[in-house]
């Protein structure tokens, strides 16, 4: 399983994840609200301000203070180094 670093300490399964999105558009704080309403939403900002909300596949909502950018970046630093391990063992 990987987990993917969404800050604070803070992980998430590479797995179940389905997209990282910007926090900024009317839909996106529809849904947040929704998953509020729902009791399936995960603040792991720490009280930051929200800059990425991360949609698993489980209908949970969470949301980082992380920008999507630097999230993705982790995702494919994670694969990359997994392509360098099987190519070496």
């Amino acid at each position: 399983m990987k987990l993917i670093n969404i800050g604070f300490g803070n992980m998430v399964s590479a797995q179940r994840l389905l997209s990282v999105i910007s926090p900024d558009s009317a839909p996106v704080k529809r849904l947040v609200q929704e998953a509020r309403d729902r009791g399936m939403l995960i603040d792991a900002s720490f009280g930051r301000k929200t800059r990425a909300v991360l949609i698993m596949d489980t209908d949970h909502v969470i949301l980082s203070a992380l920008e999507p950018k630097a999230i993705r970046s982790r995702v494919a630093g994670d694969e990359e180094e997994e392509d360098r391990e099987d190519e070496e063992g």
